[in-house]
C-alpha cells in the first residue's frame, strides 16, 4: 500500500524528550493503518531544510519501524537553494519539497510569503531538472477575497501559474478540500496530481468547528465539497490518490485553546477511507458498483506509487486483508507508561480489522 503520512507534525513545543516519545508512539501505527510507504512532511520545529536533517530524521524513523519506506522532504525556505536541490537528488532519499504559505497551518511560520513563484523560480527550475516533487499546502493566508471563496480556492491560480511556467515539474496539491481544487487539478497536465485524506471524506466544516479532534487545515468545507471528494476517490482517476495528512497532537493540547490544527487518523487510515465510502453508498452519493477492489487499490496504492515513480508492488508481495470482527476505533493511543495520549478521529466507529499477509 502507499500512503502519505505527516509524521512528527505538532502544534506546540514539547517538554524535553516528548518529541521522540511521540515519534516512537505513532510510527508503529503506520502499518496498522494499512500503509507501508509514507511521504514524511518536514514541518517540524525547527523545520527540515537540509539534506543532513532529512537523512537523520529518516534514520530515526527507520530505527523505529524498519518495514516502512520513508520518502523524505524538505521545507521550502530561503536556505533551500538550487544547490541543495541537486544534493537532495543525489541522496535518493528525498522525494520532494513542501511549500507552506506562511501562517496557514501548524508550524508554517517559516513558510513562503509574497510572490513565491518569483522568489523560488530558480529552485523550481532545479526541481524540474532533477525530477523532485513540489508538494503544495494550497491555501492563501489571511481573509479570502470574498465570502464565497475559500483559502484553498484563492490559491488555485498559483497552482496554474506554477504548472504553466514549469510544465514538467511534478506537483501535488495536498489534502484537497473543495470541488474547485479537484477541477483545478484536472485542468492541469499529467504532472499535477492531488491527494485526498480520509478525514476530508467524512468531515464537513460544521463538524470540524465544534469537534477539536476533527479540526484541521485546510478546514473541511461543505457537504457538496465532501461529496465531490468522495466521487473523485472512487472514480479511478489516477490524478487523485490517498494522502493521510495524519497529524498527531497530544490530547491535552486538543483540549486547550487555541485548538491546534490536525486530525490523527494513521492508526486506521485505510479503514477510515473504506468506512467513508460505505457511508457514501448508504447516502446515495455513489453507487456500490463504483467501489471496486481495483479502484480502491488504485486510490490507496497504485496511483500514488506511479506518480512518485516507485516500483510496482510484486504480485506475491505483502497485501492487507480486511475483515469484519466487530472492532471499533478507540478513543486514543497511549504510550506504554500512559504519560502521552493522542486522540483518534471518529472514536467508537465500527471499522474493519486489518492485517498483513506477510
Amino acid at each position: 500500500m502507499f500512503g502519505i503520512a505527516t509524521i512528527g507534525r505538532h502544534a506546540c513545543p514539547f517538554e524535553a524528550g516528548q518529541e521522540l516519545q511521540v515519534m516512537e508512539l505513532v510510527t508503529p501505527t503506520i502499518r496498522q493503518g494499512g500503509v507501508d510507504t509514507v511521504f514524511v512532511m518536514p514541518n517540524l520545529q525547527p523545520p527540515i531544510t537540509s539534506v543532513a536533517q532529512a537523512l537523520e530524521y529518516q534514520s530515526r524513523l527507520r530505527s523505529i519501524e524498519p518495514k516502512v519506506n520513508f520518502l523524505m522532504s524538505l521545507y521550502l525556505h530561503p536556505s533551500v537553494t538550487p544547490e541543495v536541490i541537486a544534493e537532495a537528488s543525489l541522496s535518493r532519499a528525498i522525494a520532494g519539497v513542501k511549500l507552506y504559505p506562511q501562517g496557514v497551518t501548524t508550524n508554517s511560520e517559516s513558510g513562503v510569503a509574497g510572490d513565491f513563484l518569483e522568489t523560488y523560480s530558480s529552485v523550481f527550475a532545479a526541481m524540474e531538472q532533477h525530477d523532485l516533487v513540489l508538494n503544495l499546502h494550497g491555501e492563501v493566508p489571511g481573509a479570502p477575497p470574498s465570502a464565497n471563496m475559500s483559502l484553498e480556492e484563492a490559491f488555485l491560480p498559483d497552482l496554474k501559474r506554477i504548472h504553466e511556467k514549469f510544465p514538467r515539474l511534478r506537483c501535488v496539491l495536498e489534502h484537497c478540500s473543495t470541488a474547485a481544487a479537484l477541477d483545478a487539478v484536472r485542468a492541469c497536465g499529467p504532472s499535477v496530481a492531488g491527494t485526498i485524506t480520509a478525514h476530508h471524506l467524512y468531515l464537513t466544516g460544521d463538524i470540524s468547528e465544534v469537534d477539536p479532534l476533527a479540526f484541521c487545515k485546510p478546514i473541511p468545507k461543505t457537504a457538496e465539497d465532501r461529496d465531490a471528494l468522495i466521487k473523485a476517490a472512487s472514480s479511478g482517476d489516477p490524478k487523485f490518490f490517498f494522502g493521510s495528512d495524519s497529524a498527531p497532537h497530544l490530547l491535552v493540547s486538543k483540549s486547550g485553546k487555541p485548538v491546534p490544527a490536525g486530525v490523527y487518523t494513521q492508526s486506521f487510515a485505510s479503514q477510515l477511507v473504506i468506512l467513508a465510502l460505505e457511508e457514501a453508498i448508504e447516502k446515495g452519493i455513489i453507487e456500490e458498483h463504483e467501489v471496486t477492489q481495483e479502484r480502491l487499490e488504485q486510490f490507496l496504492s497504485r496511483s500514488g506509487r506511479r506518480f512518485y515513480k516507485l516500483p510496482e508492488p510484486a504480485a506475491d508481495g505483502p497485501k492487507i486483508v480486511l475483515r469484519r470482527t466487530g472492532e471499533t476505533i478507540p478513543k486514543s493511543i497511549k504510550s506504554a507508561d500512559g504519560t502521552l495520549e493522542i486522540g483518534l478521529s471518529r472514536h467508537s466507529a465500527p471499522i474493519f480489522s486489518l492485517s498483513w499477509t506477510s
